[in-house]
């Protein structure tokens, strides 16, 4: 990882930027919308070493959509950690429905391929649905990235089981260049915060018409809440930046 801050190498200066990466740093909450040409939708965004219960039953009541930790793509690869698409593609050779569902070029509106990888419960937990077992599963989820990408030889299935309650996100290889999407948006901005590059995201819902809540909705939200809002291309074009320090 590298260890220029946002402040010593960015040839401009976004405060949405320094603001979000402060935040991260200290394990706070912030906002991100991908794009309208993306998913259009605004996600809160936290690491995963930092989840307490509070803040999976904050995502849970506030946000309203799907709790799930995006994971580095290296950190991925190391904990051999497959696509969901994969596994049923791969499953489908004795299934006729399994080869009916997969997922296949053209059935995204958003992108080419979804990053769902495993659904897991850290073994410590008993049923894993309610927010404190949760809220363990995430943070040990942060750990186990940490460890793998220190050198230290991990065995994913030592410490979780499948299927599970949380979703795992596999981030493409070469992150913003292959795809920008919030897995890849979340774990750019961890690396540049300098924080273990796995990170919680769960869109934001409209509890009144059925949607995902509007930008505008998500900004009054976050100015309510003291979050940091930040759009997809600050994070690209802060991304660029950051990586020509290196």
């Amino acid at each position: 990882m590298n260890g220029n801050t946002v402040y010593d190498c960015l040839t401009y200066r976004n405060e949405n930027i320094n603001l979000a990466l402060e935040a991260l740093l200290v394990g706070k909450m912030i906002q991100i919308y991908d794009s309208d040409s993306r998913e259009g939708e605004t996600d809160l965004v936290i690491p995963a070493k930092a989840v307490t219960f509070k803040d999976v039953k904050w995502m849970r009541k506030d946000a309203g959509g799907l709790i799930c930790v995006a994971v580095d793509p290296v950190a991925s690869k190391q904990l051999k950690l497959p696509f969901m698409a994969e596994l049923v593609r791969e499953a489908s050779k004795t299934s006729d429905v399994l080869g009916e569902v997969v997922e296949k070029d053209g059935d995204l509106k958003y992108d080419s391929h979804s990053s769902f990888s495993l659904w897991v419960n850290h073994r410590n937990t008993r049923t894993g649905i309610p927010d404190d077992e949760r809220a363990l599963t995430i943070r040990k989820i942060g750990e186990i990235t940490e460890k793998s990408l220190s050198g230290n030889r991990v065995r994913f299935g030592d410490e979780f089981r499948t299927p599970g309650h949380v979703a795992l996100l596999r981030a493409a290889e070469g992150l913003l260049d292959k795809r920008k999407g919030q897995t890849e948006l979340s774990i750019a901005l961890a690396h540049m915060a300098g924080v273990t590059p796995a990170m919680v995201v769960c869109e934001m819902l409209d509890n009144y018409n059925g949607k995902a809540l509007s930008k505008e909705k998500a900004k009054e939200y976050g100015k309510d809440n003291r979050l940091v809002f930040l759009e997809g291309q600050e994070i690209v074009e802060a991304y660029i930046t950051w990586k020509g320090c290196e």
